[in-house]
C-alpha cells in the first residue's frame, strides 16, 4: 500500500451542497483549472470556454448543481466562503448575459446550455465522476485539462498522482486499521491523541484546535438552521422540510432566542429512548435538508453523508455529557472529529468514500461508522472497541446502493442519514459492552469486503439513477 498521509482537515471540509463528488469536486476542478491559466500566464487570453461533464457527473448532474458548481469555480468563488444566498442570482446573470466572468476579472461569453455538455453514455476509464475544461485563446490555441472527484470533495488531475501530502513525514504513519492499532498497543495514546501528533506534522496544535472548532461550527450552524427552516427542498421532487416541524413537535411551546438556549431546552426535555431517537433524526435530517438546498454543511466524508457524524455528536454533547463535565465541551468535540476523520481515512485509502465507485455504503456506511467509532472512544470506550464499533456500524451498510430519486441528493439520501445516525449509536453501544478480543470480524477485512462488494456493484446503483428507487418511484409522488 502506497504512504498517503491524510489530514483530519482532508476528510472534513466546509463546503456547499447538495454533493462532494459532484458539486464541491468540480467546483474545486473549475478553481484548479483556473490556476493551471494563471500560472501559464494564458488567462487575460481565453476567449472561450466548454466544460465537458462524464459517465455519473453527466447522469446526476443537474440534479447535483454540478453545471452551476463548475460555473461559480470559474468565476473565482471559494466554497467555503461564498454566500449561499447569493448562488441563484449569480448563476442567473450568467444565463441571461451569456457571459462570465472568469477568476472575476476576464470577460468570456459563455452560454451555459451550449457551453457545458452532458455526455450521458460516455465515461472516462479512471474514475465515474470525470470532467474536461476546454480554453479557447487568442492566438486560436486550444487548452484541455481533465480532473476526476473522486469522492469527499477529493480531486485528482488526469496523470496525477492521486497520493496526498506525500512529502509529509507523520510521527505515527497509518495504512490501515492494523497500524492504527499497533500505534495504541504500542504507546497507549487514544485514536484522537495520535491524531493530534500527526496534525502537528502540518500545523501547530493551536491551529488544528482551531480549526475544529471552526469545522464543528459549521456543523453546528447548520444543524440550526435547518431546524428552523420551513418549505420545499428545489428540485421538482417537491420534497417538504421535516425538521422544523420534528423540532417543533418536540420544543412544544417554549420559546428561546439562541443555540445554547435552545441546546437547554432540549437536554431538560429528558433522554427517554423515543425523545432521544427523535432529536438525533432530527439533526441529520436538518443538515442534509440544507445539503440539498444548496446550503453550506461539512463534508464529513461526503455531502451525502452530511449529517450523521453532526447528529452524533450532537447526542454526545447533549445527552450523553454531565453538567459538570459542560466545560470541556471544545475538547471533547475536538477528539470526536479528530478521531472520526481517522477512521475515514483509513476507509478513503483501502476502499473509497465515492458512491459513484461504492454506491451508498461508502458514503452512509463510512460515515456511521466514522460517527461509531467517535463516539465510542469519548464514551470511555477502548481503542479496539473505537475500532469494533467502526467495523460493526459498517458491516451492516455493507451492499447499500445509491440510487437517488431524479438524480437529487433527498429520497432516499435524506432519510438514510438518520439511519446512519442511529445505527452509529447501535454499534457503540454493542462495542461498549463487547469485547473486542472476541470479535470475529476485523475493521480491515469488512473495509475490504466493501471494496469487494462496490467491484461487484452494478454500475446502475453507483449514483447514476439508472436503477433501484430512482426507476420504480414516479417523480409526480410526494415524499413518504
Amino acid at each position: 500500500m502506497q504512504y498517503e498521509p491524510i489530514s483530519v482537515f482532508d476528510m472534513l471540509k466546509i463546503g456547499v451542497g447538495p454533493s462532494s463528488s459532484h458539486t464541491l469536486g468540480p467546483w474545486r476542478a473549475a478553481e484548479r483549472f483556473l490556476g493551471f491559466l494563471n500560472q501559464q500566464e494564458q488567462l487575460e487570453q481565453v476567449t472561450g470556454l466548454k466544460i465537458l461533464l462524464y459517465g455519473s457527473l453527466a447522469k446526476t448532474g443537474i440534479g447535483h448543481g454540478t453545471d452551476i458548481a463548475v460555473q461559480l469555480g470559474l468565476c473565482g468563488y471559494d466554497p467555503v466562503t461564498f454566500d449561499v444566498e447569493k448562488i441563484d442570482t449569480t448563476i442567473a446573470a450568467i444565463r441571461q448575459t451569456r457571459n462570465l466572468l472568469l477568476a472575476g476579472s476576464r470577460a468570456v461569453f459563455f452560454d451555459p446550455t451550449t457551453a457545458i455538455e452532458f455526455l450521458f453514455t460516455e465515461t472516462l476509464p479512471y474514475h465515474p465522476n470525470g470532467l474536461t475544461f476546454l480554453a479557447t485563446l487568442e492566438n486560436g490555441e486550444n487548452i484541455a485539462k481533465t480532473y476526476y472527484s473522486i469522492g469527499g470533495g477529493f480531486v485528482k488531475e488526469e496523470g496525477e498522482d492521486a497520493v496526498l501530502n506525500n512529502n509529509v513525514q507523520l510521527p505515527f504513519p497509518t495504512d490501515d486499521a492494523d497500524d492504527l492499532l499497533r500505534w495504541s498497543i504500542k504507546t497507549g495514546l487514544s485514536i484522537s491523541e495520535i491524531v493530534a501528533e500527526n496534525e502537528q506534522a502540518w500545523r501547530s496544535e493551536q491551529e488544528t484546535n482551531e480549526g475544529l472548532i471552526k469545522i464543528w461550527n459549521a456543523m453546528r450552524d447548520c444543524m440550526y438552521r435547518g431546524c428552523h427552516k420551513t418549505g420545499v427542498l428545489p428540485g421538482g421532487l417537491n420534497v417538504r422540510r421535516r425538521a422544523a416541524a420534528l423540532n417543533k413537535k418536540l420544543i412544544g411551546d417554549a420559546t428561546y432566542a439562541s443555540y445554547e438556549e435552545w441546546i437547554r431546552l432540549i437536554r431538560n426535555g429528558g433522554s427517554n429512548f423515543r425523545y432521544t431517537l427523535d432529536w438525533v433524526s432530527c439533526f441529520a435530517l436538518a443538515v442534509n435538508e440544507e445539503n440539498a438546498s444548496f446550503g453550506r454543511v461539512v463534508t464529513a466524508p461526503t455531502n451525502g453523508s452530511a449529517g450523521v457524524i453532526p447528529a452524533v455528536l450532537h447526542y454526545f454533547i447533549i445527552f450523553c455529557t454531565n453538567t459538570e463535565d459542560e466545560h470541556n465541551t471544545p475538547e471533547r468535540i475536538r477528539k470526536f472529529l479528530m478521531t472520526a476523520a481517522e477512521i475515514g481515512s483509513i476507509f478513503k485509502k483501502e476502499s473509497t468514500i465515492s458512491a459513484a465507485m461504492g454506491g451508498c455504503q461508502a458514503e452512509i456506511g463510512v460515515s456511521s461508522s466514522m460517527a461509531a467509532a467517535a463516539l465510542t472512544e469519548g464514551l470511555g470506550g477502548s481503542q479496539k472497541q473505537a475500532m469494533m464499533a467502526a467495523e460493526i456500524a459498517m458491516e451492516h451498510h455493507l451492499g447499500m446502493t445509491c440510487d437517488p430519486i431524479g438524480g437529487l441528493v433527498q429520497i432516499p439520501c435524506i432519510e438514510r442519514n438518520t439511519m446512519g445516525a442511529i445505527k452509529a449509536i447501535t454499534a457503540s453501544q454493542l462495542a461498549l459492552q463487547s469485547t473486542p478480543d472476541f470479535a470475529r470480524v476485523s475493521l480491515d477485512e469488512v473495509i475490504k469486503t466493501m471494496w469487494d462488494t462496490a467491484q461487484d456493484m452494478n454500475f446502475k446503483y453507483k449514483e447514476t439513477a439508472d436503477g433501484g428507487l430512482a426507476i420504480n418511484v414516479p417523480l409526480s409522488l410526494p415524499e413518504c
